[in-house]
C-alpha cells in the first residue's frame, strides 16, 4: 500500500501542532506465507517492512476442529475487538480505521479459544493475552495480562442470501497494565498526519476495561456499518477514581457497479472480505466503483484530563481494478473541539497477491 496524503490546517492547529503540508509512505509492505499441516494444524506468518523498520504481525499456530471445543490459536495475532478491526486492512472500506483504533493494542501475543454454530453465522472467541511488542515477545515477568472475549452474528434477511444481511456483534476487554501506566494518541484518520488527540501519560492505573458494539447492514450494492466503543481507565491514589474516552463512527458505502460488499461467512473471526468486480478492469469492464461516507468522533477529555474531542467526516472513492486491487481516494474535514479544523485529502494504490 503506498499513500501520499496533503494537508490543510487552520492557523489556530498549526500553532498547535505545526506545519503539515504533504506527505508519502509504503502503509504497508507485507510479506506472509500460510497453510495448513496434516489436515487440522494451521499456521500464519507475517511481517511487515513500512517504514524501513521490520515489525511482527500475524505468527501463530491453530489446532482446529476439537471436539467439544473448536480451535485453539497460539501465538501472536489480532485480539478479538471490533469489526473494523478484525476486517483485514486489505477489505476495509477507507483507507484508515476509525479514530476509536487507538483505544487498544491491535495485535497481542497469547492463547485464544474460538468457534462457531448455526451454519458459520454465530461464532465467539475468549482468549488470554501478553503484552508483547513488535517482535511478539514479552520479556518482562511483571507484564500485565489481557482478556479480551467477543461474540457476533449474522441474520439474513433472506433465507441463506450471503447479499442481504444484518450483522451484529459486541466485545469485552480487560487489560492490566504492567507499569500501571495508560497512555492512548490518534491522528485524524490519516497516518502521516498529527496526532490531535492524545491523553498523555496516565499514572496510577490500576486497570482499563475497554467494550465494543457492533452493527452492519448490507443489502445489495449498499451498505451501512456503525460502532461503539469505549475505554474506562480506572485508577487508586488520585482525585479522580477513573477516566472514560468513548469513541463512534457511522459510515455508508454504495458500489456504483452493483457489486456487494463481501463477508467471511464461516471464517475464523467475521469480517468483511475481498470485493469482486463483476467485469475487471483491463478485461472489457469498468472495474468495481464505490462511494463511501462516514461520520466519526472521539470525546477524550473528562475530569479535567484535556486529551481531545474530534469529529471527523470521510468521503470515500474506490476503483477495484480486480480483486487484488484498488486505487482510493479520501477527503477529510477534521474539526477539533476549541482548537481548530483541518482539510486532508489522501491517496492509496494497493495490490496483494
Amino acid at each position: 500500500m503506498y499513500d501520499f496524503a496533503v494537508f490543510g490546517q487552520d492557523n489556530d492547529l498549526e500553532q498547535a501542532f505545526g506545519e503539515y503540508k504533504n506527505g508519502v509512505e509504503f502503509r504497508r509492505l507485507r510479506f506472509f506465507n500460510s497453510g495448513t499441516v496434516y489436515s487440522n494444524l494451521n499456521y500464519k506468518l507475517q511481517i511487515d517492512f513500512a517504514g524501513g523498520k521490520v515489525s511482527l504481525k500475524d505468527a501463530f499456530i491453530e489446532i482446529s476442529d476439537i471436539k467439544g471445543l473448536g480451535n485453539i490459536r497460539i501465538g501472536n495475532f489480532k485480539e478479538p475487538f471490533r469489526l473494523e478491526v478484525l476486517t483485514s486492512s486489505k477489505y476495509i472500506t477507507f483507507m484508515e480505521r476509525s479514530t476509536m483504533i487507538a483505544l487498544n493494542q491491535e495485535r497481542n501475543t497469547g492463547i485464544i479459544l474460538h468457534n462457531q454454530t448455526a451454519n458459520g453465522r454465530l461464532n465467539w472467541q475468549a482468549g488470554l493475552f501478553r503484552n508483547g511488542d513488535d517482535t511478539g515477545d514479552d520479556k518482562n515477568a511483571d507484564s500485565g495480562i489481557v482478556f479480551g472475549g467477543r461474540i457476533a452474528g449474522v441474520l439474513p434477511l433472506q433465507s441463506e442470501s450471503n447479499s442481504e444481511f444484518v450483522h451484529l456483534g459486541a466485545s469485552f476487554s480487560l487489560r492490566n497494565p504492567n507499569k500501571n501506566v495508560f497512555e492512548i494518541e490518534s491522528t485524524p484518520e490519516t497516518h502521516l498526519g498529527p496526532k490531535y488527540l492524545n491523553t498523555g501519560e496516565i499514572t496510577n492505573v490500576d486497570n482499563s476495561n475497554l467494550i465494543g458494539l457492533e452493527l452492519a447492514l448490507v443489502t445489495g450494492a449498499f451498505s451501512f456499518q456503525s460502532e461503539y466503543a469505549r475505554a474506562q481507565v480506572n485508577l487508586s491514589e488520585t482525585d479522580v477514581d477513573k477516566y472514560s474516552f468513548p469513541s463512534y463512527y457511522a459510515q455508508v458505502s454504495y458500489f456504483l457497479t452493483g457489486e456487494s460488499r463481501n463477508y467471511k461467512f464461516k471464517a475464523a473471526y467475521e469480517g468483511f472480505d475481498r470485493v469482486k468486480p463483476s467485469q475487471n478492469f483491463g478485461s472489457g469492464g469498468p472495474g468495481a466503483w464505490e462511494l463511501a461516507l462516514r461520520y466519526s468522533s472521539s470525546d477524550w477529555n473528562d475530569q479535567g484530563l484535556n486529551a481531545g474531542k474530534l469529529s471527523n467526516i470521510t468521503v470515500g472513492l474506490n476503483w477495484y481494478l480486480n480483486p487484488v486491487s484498488r486505487l482510493m481516494a479520501n477527503y477529510i474535514f477534521a474539526n477539533l473541539d476549541e482548537v481548530g479544523k483541518a482539510n486532508i485529502f489522501q491517496m492509496r494504490m494497493q495490490i496483494d497477491f
